[in-house]
């Protein structure tokens, strides 16, 4: 038997260190070749770390949330045979899941072609799992909350998680197979003590120090806007009766990112980029708009380019494929990157009036709030409309209060006349 060490791989663009995220094995695992082994964060990208071996973990080299140097020590392997302990410092070829947050200057970061690297399922090796009544299981809270309302006890059922973490379906099998959970009714009232404490790491700790670098950096300063929107939402109910069978539904996204393209062309100040270390603005006159999403990871920001070339349905058809890119992990790098306004929005969970916070080094970003039927007086009538708030923020360095409240009711003026969005 021999030992293979992997060493943290050098990922190229001059990163000397990267962070530790997540640990995919334990010391005792097997592990076969093209497994991943860990997650490492650089302040661009996630990257995998595949195991080019078959063998048994016998020591990690460090913790979750650790910044650890290229070329340090990552993992020890006992394989076969003399085993290999010379640098192996391109493990396979590096998986790069590139996952830039809310920041415009991700760039790729891996060599060699990317490579899927396939991540063997665990297996459940039974219903239950004994554990002391004070151990807490590793389990995400949408898990626990899952467990409470079907009143089960987490610490019994077994994980097949990375490190043992108990996942949706672990729930589903303990009841499958015959496990009998309290009643929902009498685990709602069950006294709880537990807690939970979690580690700010990887892509929540890049989300972390992105959105305190903004607030700390730019000079902030939001303004609401009150729009009516029946004119433009029975547009697009015409458009879509009309032509959503052929070219897709639209929703109001593509009519806003229209008025945003329409709007910038008065207020060219606004579709710019803040270098506040050279102290250079850069005004822009492609509009590359960012569509903050959320995905299981984090806040992203996919970028529809060139939307001032985009007819309605186009935006709508790339604004729903990097929506779907962005979700399931596979944006990349140019999808994610070079955004010169962002537009928000919760959707239906859009509330009256939100702060959003800038996509720096951007100068604005725009809020949707959700759509609301209110009674609204029209030349001494009180008729239903649906009203809109748009919540928009700005850099006060760059974007004087005026220019940001003239810019937003050019929005509103478009939206209210939906007809001037394409009028040349």
């Amino acid at each position: 038997m021999g030992t293979h060490v992997i060493k943290m791989p050098d990922i190229g663009e001059g990163i000397a260190e990267v962070e530790l995220s997540v640990w995919h094995v334990k010391v005792g695992d097997m592990v076969v070749e093209d497994q991943v082994l860990a997650d490492v964060m650089t302040d661009k990208a996630m990257v995998d770390i595949p195991s080019p071996v078959h063998g048994k973990v016998i020591a990690l080299g460090g913790q979750p949330g650790e910044v650890m140097a290229v070329g340090s020590i990552l993992i020890s392997i006992e394989v076969e045979g003399a085993g290999n302990v010379k640098e192996s410092a391109q493990p396979a070829a590096a998986a790069v899941k590139e996952m830039p947050v809310a920041a415009p200057k991700a760039e790729a970061v891996a060599e060699s072609k990317p490579v899927a690297a396939p991540r063997p399922a665990a297996v459940c090796q039974g219903p239950m799992v004994a554990r002391e009544a004070h151990e807490r299981p590793l389990a995400s809270p949408a898990v626990r909350k899952h467990a409470l309302d079907l009143g089960i006890e987490l610490r019994l059922v077994r994980g097949t998680g990375p490190a043992g973490r108990v996942l949706h379906e672990d729930l589903e099998t303990y009841l499958a197979q015959g496990q009998q959970p309290q009643s929902s009714a009498a685990a709602a009232y069950i006294q709880r003590t537990d807690e939970e404490q979690i580690p700010v790491i990887g892509m929540r700790r890049k989300i972390a120090q992105r959105m305190q670098d903004a607030t700390q950096r730019a000079a902030h300063f939001s303004y609401v806007e009150e729009i009516d929107v029946t004119a433009v939402e029975e547009l697009r109910a015409h458009l879509n009766e009309k032509h959503g069978a052929t070219r897709g539904k639209l929703t109001l996204l593509p009519f806003l990112v229209r008025a945003l393209v329409v709007a910038l062309r008065d207020f060219p100040q606004i579709n710019a980029r803040y270098d506040d270390e050279a102290q250079v603005i850069t005004r822009l006159g492609a509009v590359h708009v960012g569509i903050a999403t959320q995905a299981d990871i984090g806040l992203m920001v996919p970028v529809v380019r060139h939307a001032e070339a985009r007819s309605l349905w186009d935006s709508a058809t790339e604004i729903s494929r990097l929506a779907t890119a962005a979700r399931t992990g596979k944006a990349s790098r140019d999808e994610l990157s070079g955004s010169s306004i962002t537009l928000t929005s919760l959707g239906a969970l859009g509330g009256i009036v939100s702060t959003p916070v800038l996509n720096l080094p951007e100068v604005a970003i725009v809020g949707v709030n959700k759509i609301v039927e209110r009674p609204m007086v029209i030349k001494g009538q009180i008729v239903i409309r649906k009203m809109m708030n748009l919540s928009s923020s700005f850099d006060h360095r760059v974007v004087d209060g005026m220019d940001a409240a003239q810019f937003i009711q050019a929005v509103r003026g478009l939206l209210e006349q939906p007809a001037t969005l394409f009028v040349e």
